[in-house]
């Protein structure tokens, strides 16, 4: 089995560690959102395998990360209780990663590789 079309990767940049056990949601947006996967970030705070090969790919997708449980396990609050990024699959063939820095205050992503 080939590594997945779609990951993504959560680290929290108020500790410089992976975010483990954060649920993660990927919703397929057509005509309405349909939930496509749920998963847990792994101690590595990865989420391998989100999207399978044989399921269709081409399209638009929201990713949720519940971070607010995350940072309540740790006894802090956190001013974004999810976080949701939309984006593109434009091209089958391409590998899409979706890295999330976290933290109590804001967050980041971007394309990665």
């Amino acid at each position: 089995m080939g590594s997945s079309p779609l990951t993504t990767h959560i680290l929290d940049t108020s500790t410089g560690l992976p975010a483990e056990g954060v649920e993660v949601s990927l919703f397929r947006i057509a005509d309405r959102e349909v939930l496509a996967a749920r998963a847990r970030s792994d101690k590595d705070g990865r989420c391998p395998r989100l999207l399978s090969h044989g399921q269709p790919i081409l399209g638009t997708y929201k990713i949720r990360f519940e971070v607010a449980d995350f940072f309540a396990k740790s006894g802090s609050s956190c001013f974004y209780p999810y976080v949701e990024i939309v984006f593109n699959i434009l091209d089958a063939t391409q590998h899409y990663h979706v890295p999330l820095l976290i933290s109590p205050f804001g967050y980041t992503t971007y394309r990665g590789s």
